[in-house]
């Protein structure tokens, strides 16, 4: 029997291809998985997709409104009657000159990344205190290192690892564990819609920018949502009850130089 057997999983960004993926993979491990996003169409596509027989449930959520957050996380209690594992997959991209950057930018992507990601955290902490839960947040390697144009997104991802690496210490005397992953380019339809808006027209030529960055040389490739997930699943079992307060960089070896 899976150890996520009728375990609740709450996956934010889960109409996105990233948390449609990790959404999926515990459904295959028995677990009942609510999905929370801005956008319902977008739910009711991926509820579709992930599972027609209706093991998913949704609640639409925007993240970056504290209010909207905690009904939530209330809904989802009350719908499912425990919370074992929170994952945040919500995150938006920005890049460009950092001379050129607007407030709007700057609040947007501060808002949904790293705003969102804290107050999900916080507002699931005593639901998961009840049950011995964890989080798995979604950092990324721009939570790492710095990346020149990416000045934004940098600052939110690199707030988010050391968010999970706070809230892990403070969170480990209370039975709760914090984690994160920190994949670089995944393929996913955010990763397209960066090459649509700043790709200049040119995507294969925003594509190859990306992977020529890559160890791999010529046999670089973009991660795939499924490798994020295994990790996602990994970091979230209580077979690995020692791991708390950490990072997993997904990236190729991008960041080993770093």
């Amino acid at each position: 029997m899976s150890e996520f057997k009728d375990k609740v999983v709450l996956v934010t960004g889960g109409g996105g291809g990233m948390g449609v993926c990790i959404g999926k993979r515990f459904l295959e491990e028995g677990a009942k998985v609510y999905i929370t996003d801005i956008n319902e169409d977008r739910l009711k596509k991926a509820k579709a997709e992930m599972d027609p027989m209706g093991a998913v449930d949704y609640v639409v959520c925007n993240v970056t409104k504290v209010a909207d957050i905690e009904k939530m996380v209330a809904e989802v209690v009350k719908r499912a009657g425990r919370l074992d594992v929170v994952v945040n997959t919500a995150g938006v991209w920005v890049e460009g000159d950092s001379w050129e950057m607007t407030e709007d930018e700057w609040d947007r992507t501060i808002n949904v990344n790293l705003k969102g990601t804290f107050f999900v955290c916080s507002r699931t902490i005593p639901e998961l205190i009840k049950t011995h839960g964890c989080i798995v947040n979604i950092s990324s390697d721009a939570g790492i290192g710095g990346n020149p144009g990416n000045c934004i997104y940098n600052a939110s991802k690199g707030g988010v690892t050391l968010i999970t690496k706070s809230l892990g210490l403070e969170l480990a005397p209370l039975g709760v564990r914090v984690n994160a992953v920190a994949p670089a380019d995944v393929e996913t339809p955010m990763l397209v819609g960066q090459a649509e808006v700043y790709g200049g027209g040119d995507i294969e030529g925003y594509y190859h920018n990306l992977l020529r960055k890559y160890p791999q040389g010529e046999r670089a490739k973009f991660i795939q949502p499924s490798e994020i997930a295994e990790c996602v699943l990994f970091l979230a079992s209580p077979k690995v009850d020692s791991i708390t307060a950490t990072t997993l960089s997904i990236d190729c070896g991008l960041t080993a130089g770093y």
